[in-house]
């Protein structure tokens, strides 16, 4: 969740009148907060993730499945525990945009030691665990990408009718309390997005065409009290839907990772980025919108277009007049450029900024590529704003910076350092889909961060010209693009500062001279199973990687290695196709659906089955060979103390010296 200051919200005219002063004083902001910290180093990595939950509600009597709009009583009582014992909780928690959401972490970050690999999936479990002890007779907790049913005829719990023509929204199918109403961010956010916009946001998503679906499939929305608008923003042979809900209210995982020092963390951010639409693809859990089957298996562009506050000067369908940019993207869409010198001859995409701004940065000495990155996101206007945060120190606040940041939600999210903290520089991996299972997210959360020690341990470099990033990203989102689209992927990883451990693991030689010179050689097309299993003679693939990297730590006890392995195999299995991903399971389990009249439509009685199908998964009730295997992790609830002392040891010696040990040492072995 982003930036959540406490508050009076202004209205959208009252913000445009101060988008001017939020964007000078988040620039001076982010100059001082750089100077001071730029030379911070933190002695241990550490990282977490983020869980998204739906709380769903059962009527078995009438076979119907409800989103339940009680997040804001149950994370009250989840964050009163977490009062109590702030230091000694295991979990926190935080809202979502949703009144049906609720979002989990670890109380405390992972750290160093591989040992912390075989936490995740405990603590994952005691999330859920703490969240349906708060939940009565036939309600649950879900870590559902999507709810089939959204937008439908009776889909929340109470029920509640939309309100087309007031309230935050307008929008014909999502009521206004089924925004989370603890906090006024959220209606203030969907209701500026509108007015910002000029009209409603547009979401078209294209139907699953099946053998009876209706050709062309139109919609008439007069029935929902439409005044038009609906109907002329509608495409043929597509799902429609209209306001911030159908995006926001869909649940992610996402994982954020702590670097030594901002170089590191700029270097993770751009080595990342091409991972982000081949991790979209391969946990793809959205197949189901509005009760209708999609040709899509994703939510990114959903999302990205819930919250497209972009004037239609801004889209490029007038010419400017009132606005100062065209704008090619939403301001939730895949990075446009990356941030350290290996990236930046991969920056091969026009980037939009404010030039004022990308000069002020450099003449208060930012780098080129850094002031460009702030003044590509400062080219948005602030979409919230409370009259208390109206007035700010810069020199201690980074509220109005944070404002800005917070909103431009791109597939990587650098972060800086929050002010008067001990918090190091961090960088955020955003695309990934949450799972229904515990022991499914944390398989993602520990292939990334297995990753992220990869990389930096083996000094390699997977980066590509962003264009074929978003490229990239276009293909993640189609159905069964795990099995059926081709991916740009570096082929050539290794660099000339690689270690001779990198060049066993990858069975070729470090480069010699300049690495980092763009090349059509460098990346080919390859399958996702290519991208993580391998092909002979071109790419080991990144779990063989991973795998090589395992042999040369020393400190992965037999449980860690255990549940590690397991969970790398499940990554292998969803690449292969051995295992569908959750996308295709629901696709299967519908298209097998008695009731199911292939016509693309989601009826309560399949959706229920379904709901009901995810919660016995979820709970272990049922076996889903087809998307799970048989698995058997050791994860413990807590860090062996033997462990922590180890730690705690290495912090105090390196800290007494006044330098950080060298990351392959702390981070990866000893």
């Amino acid at each position: 969740m982003g930036l959540l200051s406490e508050g009076t919200p202004l209205s959208w005219q009252e913000t445009k009148k101060l988008a001017d002063h939020v964007r000078k004083h988040g620039i001076e902001q982010f100059i001082k907060l750089y100077h001071s910290l730029k030379d911070r180093s933190t002695i241990c990595l550490k990282w977490g993730d983020e869980v998204e939950y739906m709380l769903v509600k059962f009527d078995h009597d009438k076979k119907k499945a409800r989103v339940l709009l009680d997040a804001e009583r149950v994370l009250n009582i989840l964050q009163e525990q977490e009062r109590r014992k702030p230091k000694d909780n295991p979990t926190s928690w935080k809202p979502e945009y949703a009144a049906y959401m609720i979002e989990g972490t670890p109380g405390h970050p992972y750290g160093p030691r591989m040992a912390h690999f075989n936490v995740v999936e405990a603590n994952m479990k005691l999330r859920r665990e703490e969240v349906l002890s708060q939940l009565c007779e036939n309600e649950t907790a879900l870590s559902l990408t999507s709810f089939p049913t959204l937008g439908c005829s009776d889909f929340t719990s109470p029920h509640y009718d939309p309100t087309p023509t007031c309230g935050a929204s307008h929008s014909l199918f999502f009521p206004e309390e089924a925004i989370y109403q603890g906090h006024p961010r959220f209606s203030t956010l969907t209701r500026n997005i509108r007015e910002r916009r000029g009209e409603k946001v547009v979401i078209n998503i294209p139907i699953y065409k099946d053998k009876n679906t209706p050709s062309p499939f139109v919609e008439d929305f007069s029935q929902y009290g439409d005044d038009g608008e609906a109907q002329n923003a509608s495409k043929p042979d597509h799902i429609y839907v209209d306001c911030m809900g159908y995006g926001m209210g869909c649940c992610c995982l996402q994982m954020t990772f702590q670097a030594c020092n901002i170089q590191e963390a700029r270097l993770l951010y751009d080595q990342l980025n091409p991972l982000c639409p081949i991790v979209l693809a391969l946990s793809a859990a959205c197949p189901i919108n509005r009760g209708y089957l999609a040709d899509t298996d994703c939510r990114w562009d959903i999302i990205s277009a819930s919250v497209d506050c972009r004037t239609k000067e801004e889209r490029g369908e007038q010419p400017l007049k009132e606005d100062r940019f065209v704008i090619p993207k939403s301001r939730y869409a895949s990075i446009d450029s990356y941030l350290s010198p290996c990236g930046e001859k991969y920056n091969d995409i026009e980037l939009v900024m404010d030039k004022d701004i990308y000069k002020r940065l450099r003449d208060n000495g930012i780098d080129h590529l850094l002031a460009q990155h702030i003044a590509h996101l400062f080219i948005r206007d602030p979409i919230s704003l409370f009259s208390e945060k109206i007035h700010q120190n810069d020199d201690e606040d980074s509220d109005h910076f944070e404002n800005i940041q917070s909103t431009n939600w791109q597939t990587m999210r650098f972060k800086p350092p929050p002010p008067n903290t001990t918090i190091g520089w961090r960088v955020e991996f955003r695309p990934t889909e949450v799972q229904l299972t515990d022991f499914e997210n944390a398989a993602f959360v520990v292939f990334i961060a297995l990753l992220t020690r990869v990389i930096l341990s083996f000094k390699l470099n997977f980066v590509i010209p962003v264009s074929k990033v978003d490229e990239n990203m276009k293909k993640a989102h189609r159905r069964d693009a795990v099995l059926n689209e081709k991916f740009y992927f570096r082929k050539d990883i290794m660099t000339c500062n690689s270690p001779p451990e990198a060049e066993i693991a990858c069975g070729c030689l470090a480069k010699e001279g300049d690495d980092f010179m763009p090349s059509g050689d460098e990346y080919c097309l390859l399958s996702i199973n290519e991208i993580i299993n391998g092909k002979p003679g071109e790419f080991l693939g990144l779990v063989p990687l991973i795998k090589q990297y395992l042999e040369c730590v020393d400190d992965c006890d037999v449980d860690t290695s255990c549940t590690i392995n397991q969970y790398l195999s499940l990554i292998q299995e969803r690449a292969s196709g051995k295992r569908m991903t959750t996308a295709c399971w629901m696709r299967s389990f519908v298209a097998k659906h008695p009731a199911y009249k292939d016509d693309s439509v989601v009826t309560d009685e399949i959706a229920y089955d379904l709901v009901k199908a995810c919660d016995d998964i979820t709970q272990g009730r049922i076996d889903c060979p087809e998307l799970l295997p048989c698995y058997n992790t050791k994860s413990e609830q807590h860090i062996p103390t033997a462990v922590l002392k180890e730690e705690q040891f290495y912090q105090k010696k390196a800290a007494k010296q006044h330098q950080v040990p060298p990351l392959t040492t702390l981070a990866y072995s000893d």
